[in-house]
């Protein structure tokens, strides 16, 4: 079950609660007992563990990168088109 942060806009009052994902959420203030409670948002801690998250981790030896392997591919698929123009105008003429 998820921990969610609750806080109240009236009183300032901040929680933890513990909830399953389908329980509807809190909106009365335990300590004040007004309807002003609402969810807090807070940033995760995410650790990455493992190569792949820098962008000398997939780097070629020649230096060039991924941007290079973009470039390569556009080319070999423009080149792929003028080959397949090529092939409709000659079977057109014959």
């Amino acid at each position: 079950m998820p921990t969610y942060a609750y806080g109240c806009d009236n009183c300032g009052v901040r929680f933890d609660r513990y909830q399953s994902f389908d329980a509807p959420p809190l909106t009365e203030c335990p300590e004040c007992g007004e309807p002003t409670l609402r969810k807090l948002y807070q940033p995760v801690g995410i650790v990455f563990k493992g190569s792949g998250f820098y962008s000398t981790d997939h780097r070629s030896p020649s230096g060039q990168g991924a941007a290079r392997k973009s470039e390569d591919k556009s080319e070999a698929t423009a080149a792929k088109s003028d080959a397949d123009t090529k092939k409709d105008t000659s079977s057109e003429t014959a």
